[in-house]
């Protein structure tokens, strides 16, 4: 769960530390207090695209940092992948810094990518905004909500079918491509010939560019070697009477001589007998090559028109050896097929049927999986939606045949009736937008017990109701948050008087500057808060009485289903 937020420089935050517990967490506040940039530094240091312009006035950047801990298996597998270990005592800190110019990605102190950041947050937390109610007016998402209730199974059948969809795919372009009039066969024909002809006759062989390369090298300098390797000659043991071989022979007979007066001089003559050894074993390699260098200018030209050839080659086929024969062996496979093209395209069609037979199986296994799993999901969700006040309505999930795709051949709908007598019709058609947050609202409970995400977070989800409805989503809230740390903004009374932990998001200025700060209340501060919520110009006694008897009774209720 989300045991800390530190939001620093953020538009009106300067800085703001939040403490969470598990729960339901409940943050209220005044219209343009910052409700909504609290949720925007929760999603910029999760992966969202950042704006420049949210950089508080005056500073250089601006950065959110996350504390997790009570990791779930989900999460601590994702962190396996990208091979970061959890911090000593098991959490988990992600932490985002942005400037006008770059932006910073850490996760336990180690720099990551956005997408690894995204991929790390979807197994920590689910964060539901004012305006995602909106993707239940999209097919593919109510597609996705149906998946997330299939259970551990699907996952294995959703990468077979795409695995498979990739395969058939890649065959159907490739036989379109093959498609081609006579003209353009014979062109590709006479190219792949002359290619093939070009590449055959040099004899390429692996590593013979690197090995003329330092023949070539050693021809091109043969001026500089024969100078230089004669003053090394030289200085080793040449025919000057002032040599090293000299210098150090003298030295060790020297050494040698007063070694028998003091022990510790017998190992330090040894070394340097040894090492005159040695010098001398260089002097007579030195010698030798001197004696067997020749150059020939006939083998330069070869060498030279040969590199010539092959850096030619490279730069029409491949940048290696490797390259331009791999490119020759596609040549042949290409003339190969041109020889009996008509057998070549049968089996080509054949392959596509047989890549088309196995899709199309593994998408049936899926569509099976998906009918087996949407009337049970669809009972469970009415049944959500009576808990919210939607008394007397049906819900049905409907799949129905689409084009094959990466997900498979199904499409979804959710058909919905919200009163009693009327028609299913599709929830794009009837749902306003109160209702498509309830519903929503739904899909998260429902979904809630068969997914790991620690922590849910709930963006004014009891936008457009109010009164007995208001009621019940702070029900659910309370539900949900028996198994999941919930945190919820709100602007209801009924929501916030469930709270387990009241958080209170204010605003206040000065002749300089605006700053947003939050802050936790408890006991008759939560009281008064809950009172201004339901409305009241002034703190009296009957509004601190309503929001008594209001939190009295989310009391009493937490202490019913918990």
């Amino acid at each position: 769960m989300l045991k800390n937020l530190h939001v620093k420089n953020l538009a009106l935050i300067e800085d703001a530390d939040i403490d969470f517990a598990g729960g339901l967490n409940i943050l209220t506040g005044e219209t343009g207090a910052g409700k909504s940039l609290l949720m925007g530094s929760v999603l910029m240091a999760l992966g969202s695209r950042f704006d420049t312009q949210m950089i508080r006035n005056g500073a250089e950047s601006a950065s959110v940092e996350l504390v997790f801990d009570d990791i779930s298996p989900k999460a601590l597998e994702v962190l396996s992948e990208l091979d970061i270990e959890p911090e000593d005592d098991g959490s988990v800190i992600i932490k985002r810094v942005c400037s006008q110019t770059k932006s910073s990605c850490r996760i336990n102190g180690s720099n990551t990518t956005v997408k690894e950041m995204k991929k790390l947050s979807q197994a920590l937390i689910d964060v539901h905004g004012q305006r995602d109610y909106e993707t239940l007016l999209h097919r593919s998402s109510l597609l996705a909500i149906l998946d997330s209730s299939c259970g551990d199974k699907i996952n294995g059948l959703l990468s077979d079918v795409t695995s498979k969809y990739d395969v058939m795919k890649a065959l159907r372009e490739k036989l379109e491509s093959e498609n081609m009039d006579p003209g353009v066969q014979e062109r590709e024909i006479s190219l792949a010939e002359y290619e093939l002809n070009e590449i055959e006759e040099a004899a390429l062989t692996e590593g013979e560019d690197e090995e003329l390369e330092n023949a070539y090298r050693k021809m091109s300098n043969f001026k500089k070697i024969a100078e230089g390797i004669k003053k090394v000659h030289d200085l080793l043991g040449g025919d000057a009477d002032e040599n090293a071989c000299s210098f150090v022979s003298a030295a060790s007979g020297e050494l040698s001589q007063i070694s028998r007066y003091d022990d510790e001089l017998v190992k330090l003559s040894e070394e340097l007998s040894g090492a005159e050894s040695l010098l001398s074993d260089i002097s007579y390699s030195v010698s030798s090559y001197i004696s067997g260098m020749e150059f020939d200018e006939e083998e330069f030209e070869i060498t030279e028109s040969r590199l010539d050839l092959i850096n030619k080659l490279k730069s029409k086929y491949g940048r290696t050896i490797t390259d331009i024969l791999k490119y020759a062996d596609e040549k042949r496979g290409q003339l190969d097929k041109y020889a009996d093209y008509d057998a070549y395209l049968d089996e080509l069609k054949k392959k596509v049927s047989e890549a088309e037979n196995d899709y199309f199986k593994a998408a049936s296994k899926l569509t099976a999986l998906r009918k087996k799993s949407a009337p049970v999901l669809s009972r469970e969700l009415q049944e959500q939606l009576k808990e919210l006040n939607f008394n007397g309505a049906r819900l049905e999930i409907r799949l129905e045949n689409s084009s094959e795709g990466p997900r498979g051949c199904d499409s979804a709908d959710f058909y919905i009736s919200t009163n009693p007598g009327e028609d299913l019709k599709p929830i794009s058609d009837v749902a306003s937008g109160g209702e498509l947050s309830r519903i929503m609202l739904a899909v998260k409970t429902v979904l809630a017990g068969r997914e790991n995400t620690g922590t849910l977070i709930f963006d004014e989800i009891d936008s457009g109701i109010s009164g007995i409805t208001a009621w019940k989503v702070a029900q659910s809230l309370a539900g949900v948050s028996i198994h999941h740390q919930v945190i919820c903004i709100t602007h209801l009374p009924q929501i916030a008087a469930m709270a387990d932990h009241h958080f209170v998001i204010e605003k206040s200025s000065d002749e300089s500057s605006t700053k947003t700060n939050v802050r936790t209340i408890e006991g008759d501060e939560s009281v008064r808060e809950i009172a201004r919520l339901l409305g009241s110009d002034s703190l009296s006694e009957s509004s601190l009485s309503n929001a008594v008897d209001l939190k009295e009774k989310a009391l009493s209720y937490k202490s019913e289903i918990r």
